[in-house]
């Protein structure tokens, strides 16, 4: 008698469980992963990446990409483990500007516009404050990183 009821017992428990946890399906989201380990400082192609099928709710969405797009020409951080879903911060947009190369400077304002050279004292992507030296008075000045790879001064 003591059997028959654990038995009964244990089987409304699996049932509860399977009606809470619902359905299983293992190609619920195809993320893309690296095909092989990427090491910090590589660039990310579409030779190193591949769909791998995931459980969705087994994936916190919002930290991983989804798409391959958006991680093409990006920069890994850290290293990338193959076939495991990448971390949003573990990339970063390639820089524009490298520490200690000549960088070109320029500074606009109500018409005139003034280009010089300057050495970067630190890398930049676009969109990012940098530090540089200017190479003609030695002074430290500072501007934001512009998408063609100079570096944009602004008006006091």
């Amino acid at each position: 008698m003591r059997k028959s009821s654990l038995t009964a017992a244990l089987a409304w428990g699996l049932l509860w469980l399977a009606a809470v946890a619902g359905p299983v399906e293992a190609n619920d989201l195809a993320l893309p992963v690296p095909r092989a380990t990427i090491y910090p400082g590589e660039v990310i192609v579409e030779d190193n990446l591949v769909e791998r099928a995931f459980i969705a709710r087994t994936v916190a969405r919002a930290t991983v990409f989804e798409g391959r797009d958006a991680l093409l020409g990006k920069v890994a951080r850290r290293t990338l483990l193959a076939l495991q879903p990448i971390a949003i911060n573990s990339v970063r947009e390639p820089y524009l500007v490298n520490q200690g190369k000549a960088v070109l400077v320029v500074y606009e304002t109500r018409g005139l516009t003034i280009t010089s050279q300057a050495t970067a004292l630190e890398n930049g992507s676009v969109g990012d404050e940098v530090s540089l030296r200017n190479n003609d008075s030695g002074l430290l000045i500072r501007g934001a990183v512009a998408a063609d790879g100079t570096v944009r001064l602004r008006a006091p």
